[in-house]
């Protein structure tokens, strides 16, 4: 019989800390028992257990925020935390996860580099019966992945547009399509192949476009609308910068002709369009006639740019609430529990469907930063003046 993640952490249990005690906490959890650990349960005491959590990389100050967020709240409910970071290199994560298993972690929490890359490792933790909780990028390819804590990444990618139609003119502040008929440019850029969320945003921003692609009021000037044309590979600014750059000069005569907007997928490659499209002499803010450049992640650098007129809109995913969700997911198995989904059809990651907890986003534009950034303590106002996180 296929062993469920409750069952593989109580087994692990079993081989840690005694047969004869535990084998007896199984029972009372098979009987029905959901008493929380030290208090009669068949978990753990939180003290007892060790979380490993992988990042993938701390060039983003996004998963920075991430990484650091899940572990003071682990260290908060009394876990053990090894947290490490990948650079963005998938062997670097392959080791790491290995190590962590080695080392005795009791459950993982994962952000993947690519999400088709950790079967073995996480074979591995199946076997010591570690339950893997897939945080905000599902993890592909393998049956090892017992639970996923995200936002909705295709309504993510429906805001992404929702945004930049709205500055053009095409849709209101309700969504609705306004009846312009004035005829706009735009690019398209999508984010890293490997990212499993990378098709959700693009399927989520294509599908919005898409009516005003087709009734011609939208065009593409370049002519590239699939994923495989537009990916950004590792969600590099400096990579989107030299692909605007490339299409300005070769669709746009090194920025003599109209540009009006550009789907951006992610605030670093935002930062790297609009830098391009600045050097191009497109104008140095929206005012001056810098196109609109949506974005993703309310990194500080970007939201001082929308603050200053330059950069139109963000998707703010609050990674506070994120990483609360992954903590409980990790508290549930370690209670001998399972985490609570509110998704058990969307996410298939090739094996099966993923139980999973996707959270809501919000779109942030100058007139919202106080309301949704300054107000819940995300930034101050004073991070948002300087652009840069204290």
């Amino acid at each position: 019989m296929k062993r469920t993640a409750r069952t593989r952490l109580g087994l692990k249990f079993i081989t840690t800390t005694g047969a004869i005690a535990l084998a007896v906490g199984l029972a009372g959890c098979a009987s029905g028992s959901t008493a929380p650990a030290g208090d009669g349960g068949s978990g753990e005491a939180a003290d007892d257990l060790t979380v490993g959590v992988a990042m993938p990389t701390e060039t983003s100050e996004r998963w920075i925020n991430d990484g650091q967020a899940v572990k003071s709240q682990l260290e908060e409910a009394g876990y053990g935390v090894d947290l490490q970071y990948a650079n963005d290199d998938i062997p670097t994560q392959q080791q790491q996860i290995e190590q962590m298993v080695t080392k005795g972690a009791d459950i993982l929490i994962i952000a993947s580099i690519d999400g088709t890359a950790l079967a073995s490792q996480l074979e591995a933790a199946a076997a010591k019966g570690i339950p893997v909780i897939a945080y905000d990028r599902l993890i592909n390819g393998t049956e090892n992945v017992d639970f996923y804590v995200t936002f909705d990444n295709y309504e993510v990618g429906v805001q992404q547009a929702t945004s930049l139609l709205q500055a053009l003119g095409y849709m209101d502040a309700e969504g609705k399509d306004t009846g312009l008929k004035d005829k706009k440019i735009i690019e398209l850029f999508a984010g890293s192949p490997d990212d499993n969320n990378t098709a959700f945003f693009f399927n989520g921003a294509m599908d919005t476009l898409k009516p005003f692609l087709e009734d011609g009021r939208l065009t593409v000037g370049s002519g590239q609308t699939s994923m495989d044309q537009v990916a950004t590979l590792r969600w590099d600014g400096a990579t989107a910068q030299k692909r605007m750059e490339d299409l300005l000069t070769s669709t746009y005569g090194g920025g003599s002709k109209p540009l009006h907007g550009v789907l951006a997928p992610y605030d670093g490659i935002s930062r790297g369009i609009i830098t391009a499209l600045q050097n191009a002499g497109y104008g140095e803010n929206i005012e001056a006639g810098l196109p609109i450049v949506s974005g993703q992640d309310a990194e500080i650098a970007s939201v001082k740019l929308i603050n200053d007129g330059v950069q139109f809109a963000t998707i703010f995913k609050d990674t506070r609430k994120l990483a609360t969700e992954a903590v409980k997911a990790a508290e549930a198995y370690a209670e001998g529990g399972d985490p609570e989904a509110n998704d058990t059809e969307t996410y298939d990651n090739g094996v099966k469907v993923v139980p999973s907890y996707p959270l809501e986003s919000d779109i942030v534009v100058a007139d919202n930063i106080q309301s949704l950034l300054i107000d819940s303590e995300y930034w101050t106002a004073e991070e948002v003046a300087a652009g840069v996180a204290e």
